[in-house]
């Protein structure tokens, strides 16, 4: 539950002061913050992973829910007979009720350890997403420039090749411009470096993409073991 967050909210100091208790004993527990229904405004910019609500005001339920997301994870513990817990829990999804009962901190603990649990391996799933996303970007940018290495090097070879003749008659160019050729010249040999060294990469990842028949071998057999 590490790099989570609760939020309690409560007009109880005793709901809170006993919930808190009972979570900070736990082994892991997430980052707790506990706010009442006066401070409570429109969210207040928090947007914990879960809220578990205590006794409020009166007419502070509803308003407190009204500032909530309808997909955000609530546990609401008040009384079994509390109405409106059935049209509650179509606008709220995840909402769930824990009766206050004597055992009520222990299923608090329960049901919210398996929220925070939940909202973890989404967080998990939503971040591979994205570096899935990133790599598939810069897979498409190597693989244009692997398609247009041919063409690049086709451009540095006439590139080179033209400042080299130019170069071999420096009588009939000004030292300016044989300055100007040389620098082409260097800077065409560079990239001409930078070509070669991206073509060694990009055959050092197809070689590691690609098991040595040793492994492939090793693999088959494992698989279909001779009899």
């Amino acid at each position: 539950m590490r790099n989570t967050s609760v939020l309690i909210l409560t007009d109880d100091a005793e709901f809170a002061r006993l919930l808190s208790a009972c979570w900070q004993v736990e082994r892991q527990f997430p980052g707790l913050s506990v706010v009442t229904s006066d401070l409570w405004k429109n969210g207040g910019g928090v947007y914990p992973d879960l809220v578990v609500i205590g006794p409020l005001q009166e007419g502070k339920l509803a308003e407190a829910l009204r500032a909530m997301e309808p997909n955000v994870a609530v546990i609401l513990c008040v009384p079994s007979e509390a109405t409106e817990l059935g049209l509650l829990r179509k606008r709220y999804p995840r909402l769930l009720h824990v009766p206050l009962r004597e055992d009520w901190t222990q299923m608090v603990l329960l049901l919210a350890g398996e929220s925070l649990r939940r909202t973890q391996a989404v967080k998990e799933i939503k971040r591979a997403e994205q570096r899935a996303a990133e790599n598939a970007s810069q897979a498409v940018l190597g693989r244009y420039m692997t398609d247009m290495k041919h063409s690049v090097n086709n451009a540095l070879t006439s590139l080179l090749g033209n400042a080299e003749l130019l170069l071999l008659e420096p009588g009939q160019l000004s030292a300016q411009s044989i300055a100007q050729i040389k620098t082409i010249h260097t800077m065409a040999m560079r990239i001409n470096e930078i070509m070669q060294r991206f073509s060694s990469l990009a055959s050092e990842v197809r070689e590691g993409e690609t098991p040595s028949q040793g492994e492939t071998e090793e693999a088959t057999a494992s698989l279909y073991p001779r009899r």
